[in-house]
Formats: structure tokens, C-alpha cells, sequence
């Protein structure tokens, strides 16, 4: 009887313990959901917002500094970013492990990295670095020509264990490799890629080989993912629609240089067939993911299309039925759901300390 006794309060403990860690008695939606997935990662209920009805629970899992494309393993258990932190002045790619509360760079804290991937049942991660160009950070964007984005040249893509060890180059062509994401069943890599003279979709096999162009329009292409079923490819692209616009394009390209401030969100099967616009709102559409229900998440600002306040939404494959997912007043971008469909990992500016941070949260989906 007295170690019955004994064991259940060790068992008591321990819950206590986990729910005290998950930031249980927090102001938010009450405590931690029993059976609590990431009794590690500080829940942060109270930074759902009105109207976040898909919102269930809420977990913080980055806590200062800049970051951003949080994207699962197939487990479910860990996450790769990038992220900036005071070991280096720009983006390194960190694997985090919810498990155990603890993350470690796999770059390799040389240039700037993007992009990272799980693959392979989680044996293998991928993502794109300019370290073999140079040691130090790329060169900041000209904002000269208004808000660009700089599109390195330097970027190749990258595989490696999960630890950052065996790191092997996937791409070696001039020009900018990167914004790379892997099909469900793991046979095809999609990717961004300035090798032909503007920025195209292209897909190939995991070792880098049977490279397939998919988009030829002129204009940036970009972010692609694949549909659950690996015959579609979604993704962001900003066609020049007249000729001044075509030399505007070019000219920014020809700088390494780009201007995102009107992007919609495209379909293709893989093959770049039966391409169509599936959103024509203001501003800047990008990160797409495919929800559970076969719609696309993503996020856009075309409610404030001169501004910061970036929010996600849902839409069918056909472009219908918009659905607002987050209502927070500045950014909330790279939405991805983990593999079971229960939860969606995504960065935001919400909670942030000092103007501008962006963390990492995982969201328990209703």
C-alpha cells in the first residue's frame, strides 16, 4: 500500500512538474493540455488573440532575436530554423529538439544560411548557405530601389546528418540555390533557382540529380511546396505584367535584387502544367503550406499592402473561400503543420520584447 501511495505521488510530481515548465497558472486559456506534447516550451496562451478560433493552445518556442522558417521533422519532435543569435551576425540553421528543450547549429556558422528541411524519415536535413562563397554575411539589400530582397548569388544547397556532420553540396551551379522543400514520400526536392537567367522552380532527386525546370514565365518564382499527394507544386510569384515592368525586374535581378511588395500565390502540377493564380489580392502573398483539408495556409498583408501587418490565411485550391487564421496587429508568417495535422509551427512578432523580434510558436489546431 505505502508504495502504491508512494508511486502515485512520484507520478503527481512529475505532472506537476511539466505543467509548472509548460507555464501552467500563466494568465492565457487555463493550463496546459493534459498529455502536454512540449512540457519544455512555455505555453503561451495568453498571446492567442480574439478571433484565432483554430487556436487551441499556444507554445513559445524561441525567445529573442530574429526567427524564422520553422519547418517539422516527420516525427514531430523537432523543428529546423534559422536563426539569428550572438554567435554569429546573420542567419544559421538550428535544429531544436522539443523533447528535450535544447537546439544546436547544424550550419556552419560561416556566411548566411536559409531554408532547412528535414528528409529522409528524419535521417538527413537540407538547406541553402553562401559560406562557400565567403566567410562573412552577404551584402545587405540595396534599399535604394525601394524594399528589395537580396537573392545571393553565393546560395547553394546543403545536406547534412541532423547534428550538422557529412555536410555535402547538392548544387554547385552560379547563381542563387535555395527556398527548398521536400515531398512527402521523399523521392523529389523543389527548389528556387537563378541557374537559367531568372528565378524558376525546379524539382530533383535527394542526391542532387534529374534536375527538372518546372516554371518558365519571367519573374520570381519562389517558396515552393509540394501537395500531400506530390502532384502539385504551390507557390509565390510576381509576374512583370508590361515591358517597363520586365526591365524593372531584370535590372533589380541583374543586382542580385528583387522587389516583394506584390506576389500571389500560384498551382502547377509538377511538370509546370495547368499553372493558375489561385490569389489576386494587394500587397505580398507568400509561404504556402498545404493544410490538413488539402487547402493552403499562407500568409499576406494585402489587408495593408504598404505595410507590416502580415497574417495568415486559408483558401481553396480553386481561390475560394479566404479564411483569416491570425488576427495579431504585426507579422505572423512560414505556417507549417506538423505531419498528424494537430499542430501548426509558424513565426510572429506577437510577445515580442523589442520591437521587430520574431519567435517561433507551435499552435495546437482546431
Amino acid at each position: 500500500m505505502t508504495r502504491r501511495r508512494s508511486r502515485a505521488a512520484a507520478a503527481l510530481a512529475v505532472l506537476v512538474a511539466a505543467a509548472l515548465a509548460a507555464g501552467a497558472g500563466k494568465p492565457g486559456r487555463g493550463p496546459a493540455p493534459r498529455g502536454n506534447p512540449f512540457p519544455l516550451t512555455p505555453l503561451a496562451d495568453s498571446l492567442i488573440r480574439p478571433g484565432e478560433t483554430h487556436f487551441v493552445h499556444l507554445w513559445q518556442v524561441t525567445h529573442g532575436g530574429q526567427n524564422a522558417e520553422a519547418y517539422w521533422s516527420e516525427s514531430g519532435r523537432r523543428l529546423i530554423m534559422q536563426c539569428t543569435l550572438p554567435d554569429w551576425p546573420c542567419d544559421q540553421e538550428y535544429v531544436y529538439d522539443l523533447d528535450k528543450g535544447t537546439h544546436w547549429r547544424v550550419s556552419t556558422g560561416k556566411g548566411r544560411t536559409t531554408c532547412g528541411f528535414f528528409f529522409d524519415h528524419d535521417r538527413h536535413i537540407l538547406f541553402s548557405s553562401t559560406h562557400l562563397a565567403a566567410d562573412s554575411c552577404p551584402p545587405a539589400p540595396d534599399y535604394s530601389h525601394g524594399y528589395v530582397w537580396r537573392v545571393d548569388p553565393g546560395y547553394d544547397i546543403f545536406t547534412a546528418l541532423p547534428d550538422g556532420s557529412q555536410l555535402t553540396p547538392l548544387t554547385r551551379t552560379p547563381g542563387y540555390d535555395a527556398e527548398t522543400t521536400v515531398s512527402l514520400d521523399g523521392t523529389r526536392l523543389v527548389f528556387t533557382s537563378a541557374r537559367d537567367g531568372d528565378l524558376d522552380i525546379y524539382t530533383m532527386t535527394p542526391d542532387g540529380r534529374d534536375v527538372q525546370r518546372v516554371t518558365r514565365d519571367v519573374g520570381y518564382d519562389g517558396g515552393p511546396v509540394f501537395s500531400q499527394d506530390g502532384k502539385w507544386i504551390c507557390y509565390r510569384a510576381n509576374h512583370p505584367a508590361d515591358t517597363a515592368s520586365v526591365r524593372e525586374y531584370r535590372d533589380l535581378l541583374a543586382r542580385h535584387l528583387v522587389k516583394p511588395t506584390r506576389m500571389d500565390l500560384w498551382l502547377c502540377r509538377v511538370d509546370g502544367s495547368e499553372a493558375h493564380r489561385i490569389t489576386d489580392l494587394p500587397g505580398a502573398s507568400f509561404a504556402p503550406n498545404f493544410a490538413p483539408d488539402g487547402r493552403i495556409n499562407f500568409s499576406s498583408n494585402w489587408k495593408e499592402p504598404r505595410g507590416r501587418n502580415f497574417d495568415l490565411y486559408l483558401i481553396t485550391r480553386g481561390g475560394t473561400d479566404l479564411e483569416q487564421v491570425t488576427t495579431e496587429p504585426t507579422f505572423d508568417a512560414f505556417p507549417m503543420f506538423s505531419r498528424d495535422g494537430r499542430f501548426l509551427a509558424f513565426s510572429s512578432n506577437r510577445g515580442a520584447k523589442v520591437q521587430g523580434e520574431t519567435n517561433v510558436f507551435i499552435a495546437e489546431w482546431r
